[in-house]
């Protein structure tokens, strides 16, 4: 069990540096549209603002090839300001004279939030000096940015190499709901799984094949499990260098007794229809492209949800970005928020899809990573965690 910010003791007038993940979304007026990767931190920074400790936010907004006016934190800062009963203030560099000297002054149970450390190439190399340089300005690192964990960036691995660390309370709720999927007997145990590229999910799925009892393939991914099985599927987009590993993840599912679904209808649209009118059909032909799972499967999968000991979905069932492409996944949301199974929710996509259809409050785990949550999955570690201290037992 990694060591918490419940373990750390005498944290008054520490200098706490507090990695988190404020990568949210900002519309054309740098306006924050979703706040929620804010809103879940805020229990990890009133706790440390508790105990007294200086606390040094870092965080990462966007992929800024150097400094963006736009890819700004100032909008968090404004955002944290309003929201935190501490005082808040707000550095608009990472190093130097000056944020050591933002730092010196800082009172106990405030918040100094550095600017984007994605400004710096350094992050992302995991630059040993850099690492040094800002571990030199704190006492002790919390990592509470479960969804970069799985990077070796200089401000959570290379940091936690060189300070006194702990997780927040955040990356703790991670680490206990992700172990539940995996390892509670709960049985049976349904994995749903979207998106588009079946490469990127190849090992996911093998991992499900070892663990789940049943995995549903929905989304663009399902056309190339389709085109391996033999079927046709029109003009959908597939990927044929991926449709190799989709047989054998097929294949390794009858041996293993599991119980892998496809679609058996779909909503689809014919390429030569001026008008892009969507229809059902059960098998698609000539010019048909599909973008979402049909009503008959829509039914398939939420029977197997609705019978679900636990449940982990990663990844839409169709182009549910647009309303008349969404119904596949918004109905996958409310089978999932209507079973009485354990569910864990991941990934971008389909935190929104549970959000738009207003059933978040009705899912056992919303998780805060992407690819993290997927590795940790798999792996059952992510570097940036592995190197954080264990709890003395």
């Amino acid at each position: 069990m990694k060591r918490t910010i419940k373990d750390l003791k005498a944290l008054r007038g520490k200098v706490v540096l507090l990695r988190v993940d404020f990568n949210v979304p900002l519309d054309e007026n740098e306006n924050i549209t979703d706040a929620t990767r804010i809103i879940n931190e805020i229990p990890t920074i009133n706790y440390l603002s508790e105990q007294g400790a200086k606390i040094v936010i870092i965080s990462h907004l966007g992929r800024p090839e150097g400094f963006e006016l736009r890819k700004s934190l100032w909008p968090v800062a404004l955002y944290l300001m309003k929201n935190l009963k501490c005082n808040v203030s707000f550095c608009n560099t990472v190093l130097g004279d000056e944020a050591v000297e933002r730092i010196k002054a800082l009172r106990e149970g405030n918040v100094l939030l550095l600017e984007n450390i994605r400004f710096y190439k350094e992050e992302t190399q995991c630059d040993k000096k850099f690492s040094k340089k800002l571990a030199s300005m704190a006492d002790i690192f919390v990592d509470d940015a479960f969804g970069v964990a799985h990077r070796e960036n200089a401000s959570n691995y290379g940091v936690a190499r060189l300070l006194p660390n702990a997780v927040g309370f955040l990356v703790e709720q991670e680490i206990e709901n992700l172990t539940k999927i995996i390892e509670e007997p709960k049985q049976p145990f349904v994995a749903l799984i979207g998106g588009a590229k079946v490469k990127s999910k190849v090992k996911i799925l093998e991992r499900f094949i070892e663990k789940a009892d049943v995995i549903l393939i929905g989304g663009a991914m399902a056309y190339t499990f389709l085109r391996a099985k033999g079927e046709n599927i029109g003009t959908s987009i597939y990927y044929p260098e991926s449709e190799r590993d989709a047989k054998l993840i097929m294949e390794k599912a009858e041996m293993a007794g599991k119980k892998l679904l496809l679609p058996v209808d779909h909503l689809v649209v014919r390429d030569s229809d001026k008008k892009q009118k969507p229809f059902i059909v059960e098998s698609m032909k000539g010019d048909m492209a599909g973008f979402d799972i049909g009503p008959k499967t829509m039914k398939l999968y939420a029977k197997e949800l609705k019978n679900a000991g636990k449940i982990f979905w990663n990844g839409p069932m169709g182009l549910f970005e647009k309303e008349e492409y969404s119904q596949g996944t918004i109905a996958m949301a409310q089978a999932i928020a209507s079973s009485k199974a354990f569910s864990v929710v991941g990934g971008g996509d389909t935190v929104s899809a549970v959000n738009k259809a207003g059933v978040a409050g009705r899912i056992g785990f919303i998780s805060t990573g992407g690819g993290a949550t997927l590795e940790y999955i798999e792996k059952g570690s992510l570097p940036a965690l592995d190197i954080i201290q264990e709890r003395v037992k």
